[in-house]
């Protein structure tokens, strides 16, 4: 019964390794899509930056610290740099006029019916 107890538990361990390594490998894959989709969301025409903040803090969550995630931070940061440099301009960069109000009454509008 001693022989038995002692091979069970090498067993054991190793087959919870291995789970401890599938479950690795998930977190990291879905940590890696998660850096994709931070990027993806980033090149959008309004991005959403606090979604993708927050995917890129799953990445360094789950270890990852390849040059993706490298990339997504910068792009992150540049985006809320414009952000901020860019508040408040219309898109043109001119100023808009103001509109005078007119002195007395409206001019009547021209009859349609003596225009032919």
């Amino acid at each position: 019964m001693a022989i038995e107890a002692a091979l069970i538990k090498p067993v054991v361990d190793v087959l919870l390794a291995l789970f401890q390594q599938g479950s690795d490998l998930k977190l990291k894959h879905n940590a890696q899509a998660s850096v994709r989709e931070a990027i993806r969301e980033l090149l959008q025409a309004n991005p959403d930056e606090n979604r993708a903040a927050a995917r890129i803090a799953i990445a360094r969550a789950a270890g990852i610290l390849s040059e993706d995630v490298v990339l997504a931070e910068d792009m992150l940061q540049k985006h809320l740099a414009t952000k901020a440099r860019t508040r408040g301009k219309s898109t043109t960069g001119r100023r808009r006029k103001r509109s005078e109000p007119a002195e007395g009454p409206p001019a009547p509008a021209p009859d349609a019916s003596t225009t032919h």
